[in-house]
């Protein structure tokens, strides 16, 4: 007879008692205070083992690289709603943090799944003219390629990869994507800050599936500095009588 606590839900996570608080069986107070960072305590909590050095670099370089890039749709949700609800810091987080997905900044997850199937592949070239073909016949763009900023080459990229093994299977997976693509197109198109950010999280140890989530932890800080700064400087009311101006009414 057992008392069926084997196949209870269970947590690895954290736990707590009257006294005790534990992350991933580390106590909190005498272990994890002053003697994690915030990325390095992040990377323990997520993957469940100690970081290296390298992960926790790693990290720190994709948080920051991914934390701001101006007035973006999900800062101008974000400064919009606290213009009209001035009380409610986390609302306007969080109508930010909505905005993240496919188009707009949430990209390097789905780079993560492109490369991931070109990771696994016996041969990568192949592999990859195989997906460029497919995604032309179905004439979606490749994601991770291509800025309507930085449309010459992504600054942040080269900067990027200089922290991780050039010989590594996702740089290589990277590389020959971008080979079939600017082969395919008959002219250079190269890689953007999102396929960059998956490679480096890949050689970090994230699954594909954390990789989103990773973005909206850099944007969340992105986000908060935006709406201390709406506090004090307001965009606001100009965003919205912007809006206003460039949209006419015209009825059916």
């Amino acid at each position: 007879m057992t008392d069926g606590s084997e196949t209870q839900p269970k947590t690895s996570i954290c736990g707590f008692d009257e006294d005790t608080i534990l992350l991933r069986d580390r106590n909190l107070v005498d272990e994890v205070i002053g003697h994690y960072s915030f990325t390095a305590a992040f990377l323990l909590q997520a993957l469940g083992k100690e970081p290296s050095s390298k992960q926790i670099e790693l990290m720190d370089v994709v948080l920051v690289t991914i934390m701001e890039h101006g007035l973006v749709p999900s800062v101008v949700a974000s400064r919009l709603t606290y213009h009209g609800a001035p009380e409610s810091l986390q609302g306007a987080v969080a109508a930010g943090l909505l905005g993240v997905g496919d188009r707009y900044a949430g990209t390097a997850a789905l780079c993560g799944e492109v490369l991931q199937a070109l990771i696994d592949a016996e041969s990568c070239e192949a592999a990859a003219a195989q997906l460029v073909a497919e995604y032309r016949s179905l004439k979606r763009p490749v994601p991770g390629f291509g800025h309507p900023i930085h449309t010459g080459r992504d600054p942040r990229v080269e900067k990027l990869l200089s922290y991780v093994d050039a010989e590594g299977k996702p740089v290589q997976a990277a590389r020959a994507l971008e080979a079939a693509l600017s082969e395919a197109l008959g002219r250079p198109l190269v890689m953007n800050v999102s396929t960059a950010l998956a490679v480096l999280m890949f050689d970090i140890g994230l699954p594909v599936t954390a990789m989103r989530g990773v973005v909206v932890l850099a944007r969340c800080a992105g986000l908060v500095g935006h709406l201390l700064e709406e506090a004090e400087q307001p965009v606001g009311d100009a965003l919205w009588r912007g809006a206003e101006a460039a949209v006419t009414y015209r009825p059916d």
